[in-house]
């Protein structure tokens, strides 16, 4: 018997969100194959987001959002969805981390994505 594996899928990381038009924004990936709910920096120069490094001096350090689907910057900046701001609720089991991240950085992305008002549970 064959045995499937589902994949993530846009938004499966969010619990809660006020108003959708309010907390999500159209935001352009700079680098990477990104998966849905994988948490974004910003990066200071560009004012466009790439995958979480809290060892990045670029901006990404600090965890400023988390993408809503996935998003294929492998051949340069593309267009996405990302959850920006809160009020908003997501499941930390569903949230995606480039490298492997310590438990203390991922808290530290917790409370960076709190300050955005996304509430990590």
């Amino acid at each position: 018997m064959t045995t499937l594996v589902e994949g993530t899928h846009p938004g499966g990381f969010l619990v809660w969100e006020a108003f959708r038009d309010y907390t999500r924004e159209t935001i352009t990936v700079a680098a990477g194959t990104l998966e849905p709910g994988t948490v974004l920096g910003k990066i200071t120069a560009s004012g466009k987001y790439a995958a979480h490094d809290p060892a990045a001096g670029d901006g990404t350090e600090t965890a400023v959002a988390v993408l809503w689907g996935k998003a294929d910057a492998s051949g340069g900046d593309a267009p996405a969805v990302a959850v920006v701001r809160g009020p908003a609720i997501v499941n930390r089991h569903d949230l995606v981390f480039a490298g492997t991240p310590s438990e203390a950085e991922i808290a530290a992305a917790h409370t960076a994505l709190l300050a955005a008002g996304i509430l990590v549970r």
